[in-house]
C-alpha cells in the first residue's frame, strides 16, 4: 500500500467537495483589536478580524498582559510537568479556586483545553456512573461527543433543545444512572438550551446535568458566568465546563462541580493525568482575566449593544440574518463554494477576516459566515462590514430572502 496516497486522496476529497480549509497567516496586533497583520502571498495586509472567539478583546486588557508578563518573568515559562510531577504550580491553584468561586462550586479543576475538559470530564464521570446511560443534545459540540464515546456507556440523543424528546428518554432509562449533556448557548446558530426546564427534568428523574457554557462565560450574567446565572439556576447544574480561550482571552478548559466529583476527575481522567501543566504565566493572566469579569460590565454591555447594531445593518441591507438570541450572527449561504468565495473576495477585496463555515460543523447546506462582533468593533466598522458584504452578496448573486424560506 502506498500509505501516502490515502492522504492524498482523504485531502482531494475535501477540495472536491468545496470544503478544503485554508487558514490565513495572521498577526494580532496588541492594542490594536480586532485589526490584525495578514500575511498574504503578495506580503502583509491590514485586515480587520470579524470571527474571532475573543469576544470581549479580554486577550488584548492591560490586566491580563500585566498578570502574564510578571508571572512568567517570575516563575518561567513551562509548568515543568504533569499536575502530579511538579506541575501543580501556585497560579494554576488560584485560578482553580476564581473558577469554583464564578460558578458557585465546591471545587475546579483546569485542563489545557476547552475539548479536552468535555471530552476527559464526560468521559470520567459517566465511566465511574454504575450502569449510566448519557443523553445528549443532537447538536452538543465535538469535544462533548468525544467524551460520550469515550465514556463507553449507553448514549441516547435527544431533538436539540426539546425537553419533550428528552423527558421521553428519560422515562426510557428508568432508574439507570443518567447524565444530562448540553450546552448553553449553540455557537453555529446562537440559540440558548432551555436551562430550567432541564434541571426540572433532571430533579423529576433523578439524573445529573452536565452543562457546557464555553460561548456564555464572561458575557452572560452579572458576574460573568454565563446562562445558568443570568437565569438563576447555577446552583442545579451538576457540572458546568467552560474555556478560558474565548471571552477570557486566553487557553485551557475547565471544569467545577463538588469537591468529590472534582477529585474524582482529577484521580481517574486520563486526558488530565497524563498532560502537562498549565503554565504558569497562563494560569495568572486567565485569573485576572475571570476576576476582572466578574466585577465589570462596561464589557458585556457594549458587546450586546454591537452585536446588535450589527444584526440590524446586515437585515436592513437585505442579508440573510439567521435567528440569534446571543452576540452570534449567523449569515446564510447554503452552498460551500460560493461560502468560501465570499470569504476570500471579503478578504482580498475588502480587508475584512471571516471563515466561512461548512459540513461537518454545519449541515450540508447549512453553509454560513459566522459573524462575532466584539466591543471594539465601532460603528464605523459595522457599517464597512454591511457595505462590504452588500456587495459581495450582489457580485455572487448570493440568496437575500430570510433564512425561513430558504428552508422550505
Amino acid at each position: 500500500m502506498n500509505y501516502d496516497d490515502v492522504f492524498r486522496h482523504a485531502v482531494e476529497q475535501l477540495h472536491l467537495e468545496k470544503r478544503y480549509r485554508v487558514f490565513a497567516d495572521l498577526e494580532r496586533r496588541a492594542g490594536d483589536f480586532p485589526h490584525a497583520t495578514w500575511h498574504a502571498a503578495d506580503g502583509p495586509r491590514d485586515v480587520v478580524m470579524w470571527c474571532s472567539n475573543d469576544y470581549l478583546g479580554m486577550g488584548q486588557h492591560p490586566k491580563v498582559l500585566t498578570a502574564m508578563t510578571e508571572t512568567v518573568n517570575r516563575l518561567g515559562a513551562g509548568a515543568g510537568g504533569t499536575r502530579n510531577i511538579a506541575g501543580t504550580n501556585h497560579p494554576l491553584v488560584m485560578l482553580e479556586h476564581e473558577l469554583a468561586d464564578l460558578h458557585g462550586k465546591e471545587a475546579g479543576l483546569v485542563f489545557s483545553s476547552g475539548y479536552v475538559s468535555n471530552e476527559a470530564g464526560i468521559s470520567t464521570i459517566a465511566r465511574l456512573l454504575p450502569d449510566c446511560v448519557i443523553l445528549s443534545d443532537a447538536l452538543n459540540h465535538a469535544s462533548m461527543i468525544a467524551g460520550v464515546r469515550g465514556s463507553g456507556c449507553d448514549k441516547k440523543i435527544f431533538a436539540h433543545n426539546d425537553a419533550e424528546d428528552l423527558e421521553r428518554l428519560l422515562k426510557e432509562a428508568g432508574d439507570r444512572p443518567k447524565l444530562i449533556a448540553f450546552e448553553s448557548v449553540y455557537s453555529m446558530d446562537g440559540d440558548i438550551a432551555p436551562i430550567k426546564a432541564f434541571c426540572d427534568l433532571a430533579d423529576r428523574y433523578g439524573a445529573m446535568t452536565y452543562l457546557d457554557e464555553v460561548h456564555a462565560v464572561g458575557m452572560y450574567g452579572p458576574r460573568g458566568a454565563g446562562i445558568a446565572e443570568r437565569e438563576g439556576v447555577m446552583d442545579r447544574i451538576d457540572v458546568i465546563e467552560g474555556t478560558l480561550a474565548k471571552a477570557f482571552g486566553v487557553i485551557g478548559g475547565y471544569i467545577t462541580g463538588t469537591r468529590s466529583l472534582i477529585d474524582a476527575v482529577r484521580s481517574y481522567a486520563p486526558g488530565f493525568i497524563f498532560t502537562t501543566a498549565m503554565p504558569p504565566a497562563i494560569a495568572a493572566a486567565a485569573r485576572a482575566s475571570v476576576a476582572h469579569l466578574k466585577t465589570s460590565q462596561s464589557e458585556r454591555d457594549r458587546h450586546q449593544a454591537q452585536a446588535a447594531r450589527t444584526k440590524a445593518a446586515l437585515a436592513d441591507r437585505g442579508l440573510p440574518v439567521m435567528d440569534s438570541e446571543t452576540h452570534i450572527v449567523p449569515v446564510f449561504v447554503g452552498c460551500p463554494e460560493k461560502a468560501k468565495a465570499a470569504t476570500d473576495m471579503l478578504l482580498a477585496e475588502h480587508g475584512i477576516y471571516i471563515q466561512p463555515i461548512n459540513y461537518p460543523t454545519v449541515p450540508r447546506g447549512a453553509e454560513r459566515l459566522r459573524i462575532t462582533p466584539t466591543p471594539f468593533h465601532d460603528d464605523a466598522l459595522v457599517a464597512k462590514l454591511a457595505r462590504a458584504l452588500d456587495a459581495v452578496w450582489t457580485k455572487l448573486d448570493l440568496p437575500r430572502r430570510p433564512i425561513a424560506q430558504a428552508a422550505e
